[in-house]
């Protein structure tokens, strides 16, 4: 089996046998004239390393550049992603002249979710303030640029392993916003011992008829 992945004119190649993907790489620079790059590195901002274990995907470079950007990139690192207990209120603090900063910052951060789950909860925080960041937002916003800037390098690792099984973690706060009152779930699934799927997400407004459907469903 030959596995081909295709992004604009980036291509992957694998599959479980070498001749074989040969082969195919040879027929596909028959007909389009590709260049082979060799073992994979760095694939749209993603980076890829080898290691007895199995590989390791990290985006040093992409958050190195976000830090730049941000202009956070030599300030004093914090231990976690969001200030403890942080509770974000969205009327808060004094409207941002120009909220265009806010949101390109917050936009790279769910990017760099990619490799790192421990982002997954604040990108989900700070994102439903996109429409009318505050001060206060903000500073959220350059704690979790402090936290990134003490773990540059961190990313997943994929181990190698024949025991491929799925193994699912889900979680649910109970009505943990204090202003809308809806519940933030979360969810991490591993096949083996690699993690390849993650996502943390507030949950909408149920509406009564729906309510009343489910419990029915449930007697």
């Amino acid at each position: 089996m030959t596995i081909i992945a295709v992004y604009v004119d980036d291509i992957l190649t694998t599959g479980s046998n070498s001749a074989e993907i040969d082969h195919v790489k040879k027929h596909l620079h028959t007909l389009f004239g590709i260049k082979d790059l060799g073992k994979l590195h760095y694939f749209l901002g993603l980076e890829v390393s080898y290691v007895d274990e199995g590989i390791i995907l990290s985006q040093r470079k992409f958050t190195t550049d976000l830090l730049k950007d941000s202009g956070l990139h030599n300030s004093r690192p914090a231990c976690t992603p969001l200030p403890l207990n942080c509770k974000l209120d969205p009327n808060q603090g004094d409207l941002l002249s120009d909220p265009t900063y806010y949101r390109a910052m917050v936009g790279k951060i769910n990017f760099l979710t990619h490799t790192r789950p421990d982002l997954s909860f604040t990108a989900q925080t700070l994102s439903q303030f996109m429409q009318n960041p505050r001060t206060s937002h903000l500073q959220a916003l350059h704690h979790t640029m402090r936290y990134i800037q003490g773990t540059i390098g961190q990313g997943i690792i994929l181990k190698a392993t024949d025991q491929l099984f799925i193994k699912a973690y889900t979680d649910s706060d109970w009505a943990a916003c204090p202003f809308s009152r809806r519940s933030v779930t979360g969810y991490l699934i591993h096949l083996g011992s690699a993690p390849i799927s993650w996502k943390s997400k507030k949950q909408c407004t149920v509406s009564k008829s729906s309510s009343e459907a489910e419990y029915r469903a449930m007697s």
